[in-house]
């Protein structure tokens, strides 16, 4: 008695591994725009919660009888250090209640930077988001507002869509 091999001829299995590696020529590239997507899903959810936070203690000072502007959202400013922790410097008074990291050097992307101009009796705090792909949008805190520098700028207008 014989007993008889079944095995995949190389024919069969170069079909396959040609087939394998079309689909992962199309799902890659997709896979990477979904990324991007969801970082910049990410920041529009950030900017609406730095918004909202914003306007609640704008009103919190108000019903207190404080006037006083807002003037930062952060404890320290500089890279890899925590970001919209804090109203004025007071991290016993957090924006967002998860605070996140500001970005690990000048050349990273999908996080945020701080910077701080003006004089020390009216600083104007500015946050720079830096896009994923290309790009990156300015948002000031003037007037106890959180808002995009340039409105205009067509990455100001898909964060704040």
């Amino acid at each position: 008695m014989q007993k008889v091999q079944k095995a995949f001829t190389m024919l069969e299995l170069v079909f396959v591994i040609v087939v394998i590696g079309i689909l992962s020529a199309v799902a890659i590239p997709k896979f990477a725009m979904n990324r991007d997507d969801a970082v910049v899903t990410k920041a529009k959810t950030t900017v609406s919660a730095i918004r909202s936070a914003v306007a609640s203690e704008r009103q919190k000072r108000i019903l207190s009888g404080n006037f006083d502007k807002i003037y930062k959202l952060a404890s320290n400013n500089g890279n890899d250090k925590p970001i919209f922790d804090a109203f004025d410097g007071n991290t016993s008074n957090p924006v967002l209640e998860y605070p996140l990291q500001s970005c690990k050097n000048d050349n990273a992307t999908g996080c945020w930077k701080e910077t701080t101009t003006g004089t020390k009796t009216n600083p104007v705090s500015e946050y720079t988001y830096m896009m994923p792909v290309s790009g990156s949008v300015v948002f000031k805190l003037e007037n106890n507002r959180f808002d995009c520098k340039t409105p205009t700028d067509a990455n100001c207008i898909e964060l704040t869509r």
